[in-house]
């Protein structure tokens, strides 16, 4: 990236300093031309007027060229970092629409930080100092006043521009936040404002945010503009006094012109200098905002020396496991303990904020253990050639071949065991992850909404998927490239949660996490997305947190969480033989589908 900036600050000074020397000698020949020499003294000057002229509109083809190269870089580097620092960080002190802000409005701060500011202020003072010497050369006298003149309006004049932006600068980026955060509730909850007769007074204090975003932006524009007007009122004086001191030295007819019309040319990369530093103010303050952002500290920490990923069919380990999300809150999982063996399938159930959905962070290194150990251990290498019931399929007993995870034949590694916090997050996510809660569908089709889940997946991958999701009839019907709405909004509960599930299975992780996949869905859709969800999960390493109970008797293992703690474990007929939080919630549904 260096390099592209110092090409692209060549590029800007050689196109100023070629549009410098085609008003030098483009006043020379003229002057010099009014005294009617032979025109062999003016050939040198008709070429060179010739060619600075050319090379001017090459080189500023250039400039604008490598400038916004490096610059659209920058900010693409700047996005993709911001992205970067969030996906490991815990959760963001922004929220909606001001997150959303900084990620589009904040960086493209970056370009206007190159565009605007450093390539232009570079061709800026080479310029004023080339001008300078020339004028040194003519009339030294007249350089001085030019001097003056440059440093009123390339220092002063930006430095207080500057200082007085500074601090409205930094109110408008949360100006514009706010505003943003307004709109976006106002269209996302249209239904419910209205519901509840509060639209007028979203929309007043929609008004009121964009009111003081208007007359924030309003006085900045004020500032630029007075200070661009004396900045211009600098330029003409300026090239007045030279024009003054070389007529008062007796300076011929030939240097004067050259000096005042470089004098007057040299002025036009300053002047932009005053709206940049005004622009700069507020840069500044988005790039503040973006620290902010990449400052938020990371929630699990990178191991100094990866492990190598345990190689075939994968066993987890869940021990003693205490995780706690602040410091002076109790456990949110307080010594849970469970093991998926390759082909298990294991519920997790209990009340609300019994644990389940921190226990599926812990195994996907989205939270920090406080102690306890999550540990992965397989049997060796697997591949096309690896067999390990003997049957010529290469899969693992018991396990259906292509059915995910264990049975793929995909993952390949040392047969040890390893702690899942030796393992990158990144990695420990590629082994261990699923359907998680409120799962999010852009505003794409819904082929491409599927395939974020499998970027280089076929036709017949995104197909076979949807099929096990049960979703093909509304796929064919809806059409695969049909644009869904932003958030699911033209999608049903039960559609999106099946779309998510077919995202999970197109994943096809070696373990499958699987979030209260029913959540907030009516009875029927509810059992017919479990009993669907129980059949795609046959024969894969699944680990399943739900409320419901019906349809958990074909699952090998239910473990209930209540407030972090293990308080049963066993399979379906197990548990409702003891007394527990298990068999009276099992009797409880039981009357609730009666009635």
């Amino acid at each position: 990236m260096g390099g592209r900036i110092a090409l692209a600050a060549a590029a800007g000074v050689a196109a100023e300093l070629a549009g410098l020397a085609l008003i030098g000698s483009a006043a020379w020949l003229i002057t010099r031309a009014a005294e009617q020499p032979p025109l062999a003294a003016l050939s040198v000057a008709i070429v060179g007027v010739r060619a600075f002229a050319t090379s001017k509109g090459v080189l500023r083809y250039g400039e604008r060229l490598t400038g916004h190269d490096v610059a659209l870089r920058a900010q693409a580097t700047t996005r993709e970092r911001l992205y970067q620092a969030l996906v490991p960080a815990g959760p963001p002190s922004q929220k909606g629409a001001d997150l959303l802000s900084r990620m589009v409005d904040d960086t493209d701060a970056v370009q206007d930080l190159l565009v605007r500011g450093l390539l232009p202020a570079v061709a800026a003072l080479v310029t004023g100092i080339a001008a300078v010497v020339l004028g040194l050369f003519l009339l030294p006298a007249a350089a001085l006043v030019l001097t003056a003149g440059l440093l009123t309006a390339g220092v002063v004049l930006p430095a207080g521009v500057a200082a007085v932006t500074r601090r409205r600068a930094a109110l408008i980026a949360p100006a514009r936040a706010e505003l943003a955060a307004r709109v976006a509730d106002l269209l996302h909850g249209a239904a419910d404002l209205a519901a509840y007769g509060a639209g007028d007074r979203a929309l007043a204090a929609s008004a009121g945010a964009d009111a003081r975003l208007a007359a924030l932006e309003r006085a900045q524009a004020r500032t630029g503009a007075v200070a661009t007007c004396l900045g211009v009122l600098a330029q003409g004086l300026t090239v007045a006094g030279v024009v003054l001191v070389a007529q008062g030295s007796g300076t011929g007819s030939v240097a004067t012109a050259v000096l005042a019309l470089t004098s007057l040319v040299c002025f036009e990369p300053l002047l932009p200098m005053i709206t940049a530093a005004e622009r700069m103010t507020g840069v500044s303050a988005a790039l503040r905002r973006l620290r902010e952002v990449r400052a938020t500290p990371p929630a699990v920490a990178e191991p100094a020396r990866p492990a190598a990923v345990p190689g075939g069919p994968l066993t987890v380990e869940v021990e003693d496991l205490v995780v706690r999300h602040a410091a002076d809150r109790a456990p949110a999982l307080n010594g849970v303990a469970l093991t998926l063996t390759p082909g298990k399938r294991v519920a997790v159930v209990g009340p609300s904020g019994a644990g389940k959905s921190t226990l599926l962070a812990a195994l996907m290194r989205l939270v920090e253990p406080e102690s306890g150990a999550i540990r992965l251990s397989g049997s060796g290498s697997t591949g096309p050639d690896a067999d390990a019931d003997g049957d010529g399929d290469g899969d693992a007993p018991g396990i259906e071949a292509g059915a995910g995870g264990a049975g793929t034949g995909t993952w390949t590694g040392t047969g040890k065991t390893v702690d899942l916090r030796d393992l990158p997050s990144d990695e420990a996510r590629r082994i261990m992850t699923g359907l998680t809660q409120d799962p999010y569908v852009f505003q794409a089709s819904f082929r491409d909404n599927l395939r974020l889940a499998g970027p280089e997946a076929d036709e017949a991958a995104l197909a076979e998927a949807v099929r096990r999701a049960r979703l093909e009839d509304w796929a064919e019907r809806t059409g695969w490239d049909t644009v869904l709405g932003e958030d699911g909004r033209t999608v049903s509960g039960g559609q999106l949660q099946r779309l998510a599930l077919a995202r999970a299975l197109l994943n096809d992780p070696p373990v499958l996490l699987l979030d209260e996949p029913a959540e907030a869905l009516d009875e029927e859709t509810a059992d017919a997305l479990m009993a669907d969800l129980l059949d795609a999960t046959r024969g894969r390493t699944t680990l399943l947190v739900t409320h419901r109970l019906r349809g958990l008797e074909e699952v090998d293992e239910i473990v209930v969480l209540e407030n972090g703690s293990v308080l049963q474990r066993g399979t379906h007929r197990e548990l409702v033989e003891v007394p527990g939080y298990y068999r009276d919630l099992w009797r409880s549904e039981a009357l609730v589908s009666r009635a």
